[in-house]
């Protein structure tokens, strides 16, 4: 067995165990901070990244978690058009007080502050996604239909 996982990488973990799902998170020794570095250290196209983004409403300062393929850039006006009402991309300093994660290594659960989380429709056109573990480093594989089940989310067009 290999060595144990990184704090928040086992935080995770533990989170997927209670969904009654077999999520592996696995930690790699390449950089999955990126989309892009994720896909390259998982071998796997860009498309198949499950990237967590957090925004908030502008007005009431609500988080919203976005779930978007790795291959799209969020369309915040089509996202603003969904929800009825303006969004911001959150920074990295209320990312971390609302996720309890650094940018770079947010999964799309085992938040701090539950979050109304979007997903991208276009997740949907693969077998298989990846999605971040808590760390730059560490990832874990599941469907779009796990991915659904897990948050909760409503699936939507992003980009």
């Amino acid at each position: 067995m290999g060595e144990p996982l990184r704090s928040s990488a086992q935080k995770v973990q533990q989170v997927l165990a209670e969904y009654g799902l077999s999520l592996v998170v696995k930690e790699l020794a390449e950089s999955t901070r990126s989309a892009a570095e994720a896909a390259q250290a998982i071998g796997c196209e860009l498309g198949q990244i499950a990237k967590s983004l957090v925004f908030d409403t502008q007005d009431s300062r609500q988080p919203i978690l976005i779930i978007a393929s790795g291959m799209n850039r969020v369309n915040e006006k089509l996202v603003e058009s969904a929800l009825g009402m303006p969004i911001r991309r959150a920074d990295a300093d209320r990312v971390r007080a609302i996720t309890g994660f650094s940018i770079g290594g947010i999964p799309p659960v085992g938040h701090v502050t539950p979050l109304n989380t979007l997903i991208d429709q276009d997740l949907f056109k693969y077998e298989q996604i990846w999605a971040a573990a808590g760390t730059p480093f560490a990832v874990f594989s599941l469907t779009p239909q796990n991915l659904l089940t897990i948050t909760g989310g409503t699936v939507i067009p992003v980009s």
